[in-house]
């Protein structure tokens, strides 16, 4: 690869002023992008990554940002090169989408609503090249093909609440490449979607980039995602580079602690850690090796106790109809008392209606679900309110799960009112306090409204919220998929802690195979509404016997790459 820099950002310093206290958020930042190179940037949220990225395209919103220094130099094919700081914003709009394109982290909220997809990606086309009506239609359907979207002329005129998450992201991909720029930001464009869907759009934007010659700014929180992608990667802490190099040489030979704990935060694939490190733990350098591991005559010993027991639940052919589309046909399957259950499917493969039908949140068309001998498909209102008590839920976005106009004790103090828990307000407040100790939280956390959390620490008062009424089983609903991996990390090893100290059954949705299994006694693999496969969950990772749950092994991210 000739390593000519066709963007080169000199000492980038990025600063944002909140309750007239300033904060530096990118701090004295230097990097260059060669032409027709993947370059990835790594971190954790608050890193200074997508800020980074903004500061490219001058979308710092100002005030309260502001760019303190630097220089950021764009190349063109000639070689001359423009400081994109010192252009004015009449200058700086004939770049951004033009020469630098970007694909935002959520296509949902980037897209929008009331605009059909076809006239949203026409927009630039006409803007840019003054395409006319007919033109830019014409070339919008060719990206649509480029980017492999069904049905082309269907979904140019569809709205984006038509669409999956896949085929939206798809969209604005082709809205990123529809003026062929040179450089393409991609800001976590895979998070939250499906492993095949993750891999199919990772390998369309490297077949885009050498189609087309672009260069690639990748921003992501996974570390791993980057491993066959990427040619180089920056990783980044507190608005600060601590690392920079080839990606064999960083996955081989990390040299900064902050990058290995990054690293080894995932739940690996060839063991199981009794306990997940986390990355303060190789910052601390409190990280041992030599940690304990579960091993496989461990599991087994604790698999012939907990499999001798009586189930705590028996779904018996378990459907579920919305018109005339089956979202759920035939579910079988018991759970065990102190079991964690882990199900895994792509986005419409049933399985957080599963969930939905099993707390009768939704009723079922079909089958039975007993609890403690009891079908809790035919109980009254009225029963059904008291077993609640018994199954809890934790959703996947802590935010809309919590009331934005109470704080986070009063969140937790709510369902242990209801149900008649604990005494009087007093008793109910201390028990709050102490749920705040076990998921890891502080006592003046109670007062905290849910804005005022990160959204590891919003996760775990929904945990707290859970415990409250002192349930038996907690459905966990892709309750770790929009977390960084460190803090993912962190609430993984919380849930196991709760549920050996509580007693807990878990049942454990995700569309993370690589955290389903390190999470699970046994594995249920969905699609298409139907239980496809079931079996011990490293038999089933080490053993797959359908061709589709192979097809979800092989697109976890980082495996069999380094």
């Amino acid at each position: 690869m000739v390593t000519v820099p066709i963007l080169d950002v000199q000492d980038l310093s990025v600063s944002f002023t909140t309750d007239h206290r300033e904060q530096v958020v990118v701090d004295h930042v230097s990097f260059r992008l060669n032409r027709g190179e993947t370059l990835a940037v790594v971190g954790e949220s608050g890193s200074g990554k997508t800020v980074t990225a903004l500061s490219v395209l001058r979308l710092i919103p100002v005030p309260p940002g502001n760019i303190d220094s630097g220089r950021i130099v764009f190349s063109n094919t000639e070689g001359s090169g423009t400081d994109l700081l010192g252009l004015d914003e009449r200058e700086m709009q004939k770049y951004r989408g033009f020469a630098i394109s970007m694909i935002f982290q959520e296509p949902m909220t980037s897209l929008n609503p009331v605009f059909t997809c076809g006239d949203q990606v026409g927009e630039s086309l006409r803007l840019h090249l003054c395409y006319s009506k007919k033109q830019a239609k014409k070339k919008v359907l060719e990206l649509f093909r480029e980017v492999m979207l069904p049905r082309p002329e269907e979904l140019f005129d569809a709205y984006p609440h038509q669409l999956s998450g896949g085929q939206k992201q798809r969209v604005m991909i082709a809205m990123a490449i529809a003026c062929d720029p040179a450089i393409l930001i991609a800001d976590e464009p895979t998070t939250a979607l499906d492993v095949t869907v993750q891999k199919t759009i990772l390998e369309l934007l490297k077949k885009l980039q050498v189609t087309r010659n672009m260069s690639i700014l990748f921003i992501t929180h996974d570390l791993g995602l980057v491993a066959g992608f990427a040619d180089r990667v920056l990783v980044m802490n507190k608005g600060k580079i601590v690392e920079q190099g080839e990606v064999g040489d960083i996955f081989m030979r990390p040299s900064h602690a902050y990058t290995r704990g990054l690293l080894a935060c995932r739940p690996p694939l060839d063991a199981r850690p009794a306990r997940l490190p986390s990355v303060e733990n190789f910052v601390n350098g409190d990280y041992s090796p030599s940690a304990e591991v579960v091993t496989a005559e461990d599991r087994a010993s604790a698999h012939k106790i907990l499999y001798s027991l009586e189930p705590v639940l028996r779904v018996e052919n378990l459907g579920k109809q919305f018109g005339s589309f089956r979202a759920l046909e035939k579910a079988t399957f018991n759970l065990f008392p102190g079991e964690t259950l882990g199900i895994v499917g792509e986005s419409g493969s049933g399985k957080t209606t599963l969930a939905r039908v099993v707390l009768e949140l939704i009723p079922a068309s079909e089958g039975k679900i007993w609890y403690q001998d009891h079908d809790i498909t035919r109980l009254t209102a009225g029963k059904l309110k008291l077993l609640r008590k018994d199954l809890q839920i934790i959703f996947q976005d802590p935010y809309s799960s919590l009331n934005p106009r109470i704080s986070a004790g009063a969140a937790i103090l709510e369902p242990m009112k209801v149900h008649g828990l604990h005494g009087d307000d007093a008793g109910r407040r201390a028990m709050v306090m102490d749920l705040l100790q076990k998921v890891g939280l502080k006592p003046d956390h109670f007062y905290r409204y849910p804005h005022e959390f990160s959204g590891g620490q919003r996760q775990r008062v929904c945990i707290a919220r859970a415990l409250a009424v002192e349930p038996r089983l907690i459905i966990c609903d892709e309750s770790v998929s929009a977390l960084d991996v460190s803090i993912q990390a962190q609430v993984l090893n919380l849930l196991n802690d709760l549920k050996r100290d509580f007693g807990l059954t878990y049942i454990f949705i995700s569309h993370d195979l690589s955290v389903v299994r390190y999470m699970s006694d046994r594995l249920i693999v969905m699609r298409n509404g139907k239980i496809e496969e079931m079996g011990e969950a490293d038999q089933v990772y080490a053993h797959p016997r359908s061709e589709y749950t192979r097809a979800l092994l092989e697109a976890i991210p980082g495996k069999n790459k380094w």
